[in-house]
């Protein structure tokens, strides 16, 4: 195991323990921060880790595999824990100037690694090739998109006389990096989907109604525009169109395709109470195995590159509800909080569920972690009582 990702659990586990610490020593569970026992997110959180865990009861998991399945949804405290540590929006605003200097240092670091520049801290096994920093490029581009829309949301924070337009020229400069620089279609799709967002937001409320052809719109306008984009997508065309007359899985598409078929067959073969945490690897094993005999099982631990089927291959029909109450109930909050806070949080609420389609979002480690800590960071800003800060600017 890299030394990084030790650091990062060590770190997740301070973290965690510092939340229960707070809990069992402070005489509420919010002073002036969030009123947790009164959100929607709390019950949500817990009724989804209580169902995974008596999934163990019935999972055809091995026990370990079980188990770090479990503990990998065990992110989702991280949520309930940025809302418990955070005492009040003054905190809530420094924790949100960390998070940007860190994620505009990824995208300026990734300019300048596709501008031929040396960049002594990036580790990342495709710098070279796909100008990654740390992470690979689908969980870059998809963290940059979402850094745009806070970047723009956001800006009337920033402070100083031309500290909005530099957070807007951010979030330009961020989103120019995921549909020119990136070649991850995850990350392209879920930046459409936040600027079709926020162009319906600015748009007055008789016009709102063609958000709906906004997406297909920018899609053309970015196919014209972008060769990467334009290729990415065309290539995906491809690996559909091979998959569909050859059942080729050994593309990308392709892989995603097989993996949603079985994983389809396996909630339709249990629907009720699905095949337990852990299960997908096992059930898919399972299922080629009655094909092809002569199959080699995938790797422990894998997913079907889709969050809402490998929920309801573990849980069943009840795991899709749950994962939709879930992000219903996050949305339920963001409701209660002032404009530009929701519509922060709302943005990262639906880069969530679009990553969600394509990938197990989640379920993996440094995409997961970026936004249960993101999700939490901003329902802490958004629903702690304002404080003494000067108000929000809010600019058009």
């Amino acid at each position: 195991m890299g030394l990084s990702i030790a650091i990062i659990s060590i770190a997740k586990l301070l973290l965690l323990l510092c939340a229960v610490a707070t809990l069992l020593l402070r005489k509420g569970l919010s002073r002036d921060g969030v009123a947790l026992a009164q959100t929607f997110t709390l019950p949500a959180v817990l009724a989804v880790l209580l169902a995974f865990v008596l999934s163990l009861f019935w999972t055809v998991a091995p026990l370990q595999e079980a188990a770090g399945s479990l503990a990998k949804y065990g992110k989702l405290l991280l949520i309930l824990a940025m809302m418990a540590l955070i005492r009040d929006r003054r905190e809530a605003l420094y924790a949100l100037a960390a998070f940007a200097v860190t994620q505009l240092l990824v995208v300026i670091s990734s300019w300048m690694l596709f501008a031929d520049m040396p960049v002594a801290w990036a580790s990342s096994r495709t710098t070279v090739s796909h100008y990654t920093v740390f992470s690979g490029y689908l969980d870059q581009g998809i963290m940059s998109a979402v850094f745009a829309a806070l970047c723009w949301h956001l800006r009337g924070l920033v402070p100083g006389r031309f500290g909005p337009r530099i957070a807007a020229a951010a979030a330009v400069l961020s989103l120019a990096n995921v549909f020119f620089v990136m070649v991850g279609r995850s990350g392209q799709l879920v930046g459409v989907a936040l600027l079709s967002l926020a162009i319906m937001w600015q748009l007055p409320g008789r016009y709102r109604m063609i958000v709906a052809a906004l997406p297909f719109l920018l899609v053309t306008v970015l196919f014209f525009s972008s060769p990467m984009m334009r290729d990415r997508l065309t290539q995906l065309k491809t690996e559909v169109q091979g998959y569909s007359a050859k059942h080729d899985a050994s593309t990308s598409s392709g892989i995603r395709l097989a993996f949603w078929r079985r994983a389809a067959q396996v909630i339709a073969q249990r629907p009720l109470a699905g095949a337990g945490v852990g299960s997908w690897s096992s059930e898919y094993d399972r299922l080629e195995r009655l094909d092809n005999p002569r199959h080699e099982d995938i790797n422990r631990g894998s997913n079907p590159h889709q969050e809402y089927l490998l929920w309801g291959v573990q849980l069943g029909i009840p795991g899709l509800l749950l994962i939709a109450g879930f992000m219903l109930s996050v949305l339920r909050d963001t409701l209660k909080m002032e404009t530009p806070y929701a519509r922060a949080a709302q943005s990262a609420l639906l880069a969530l569920a679009v990553a969600c389609l394509f990938n197990s979002t989640l379920y993996d480690g440094l995409i997961g972690d970026f936004f249960c800590v993101l999700i939490g960071l901003l329902l802490a800003l958004g629903l702690s009582k304002p404080d003494s800060l000067p108000p929000t600017q809010h600019t058009t």
